[in-house]
């Protein structure tokens, strides 16, 4: 497995092992006991989330307040997305500022993003299956959406050949 650091050091990109033979490919997407060791404590991931996307789809960008703030580990099982992690960590050298990755299921790469960041992605394939484990239960009251295209952060999405496709209520967020 290969860790590495994004520009902001905390968000890592996650390449793990791949083993193929003659049947196919065996990945191990998360051990609990290499986790802790890389990344120096130990995460209890709480419960797992499955996103479905179509092209364009843009979703976030997302995070819930304290008590119930998220880390997530973010990995496809199909397709490829632009994938956007905002620091919004006060205390933060690096508040403000954004990494972004794409991730594919072709590369199996993987996102470990702590608690106190806003995420979200853009569908870059005609169908994106998306995983990702959360260290926090959903909290519909502590739920907050930062509008995608706010001009204080000045984050630069992929432009598509069509309009991006949002919820309502990702259409409706506020910014900062």
């Amino acid at each position: 497995m290969k860790i590495s650091s994004l520009n902001i050091k905390d968000v890592q990109l996650i390449e793990p092992d791949i083993f193929c033979d003659e049947r196919g490919q065996f990945i191990e997407s998360y051990n609990k006991n290499l986790f802790a060791k890389l990344f120096g404590k130990k995460f209890e991931f709480v419960q797992d989330n499955y996103s479905i996307s179509k092209f364009g789809t843009l979703r976030g960008l997302h995070y819930q307040v304290t008590p119930n703030e998220q880390g997530k580990l973010i990995y496809l099982t199909q397709g490829e997305v632009f994938f956007v992690a905002l620091d919004i960590r006060k205390q933060s050298s690096t508040y403000g500022l954004y990494v972004n990755s794409v991730l594919s299921f072709k590369k199996k790469n993987q996102l470990w993003i702590p608690p106190g960041f806003a995420t979200g992605f853009l569908a870059l394939t005609r169908n994106v299956g998306l995983i990702y484990k959360v260290t926090n239960f959903y909290s519909k009251k502590d739920e907050r959406i930062i509008r995608y295209d706010d001009p204080m952060f000045k984050i630069e999405w992929p432009r598509l050949s069509t309009s991006y496709i949002l919820s309502e209520k990702d259409k409706n967020a506020l910014y900062v």
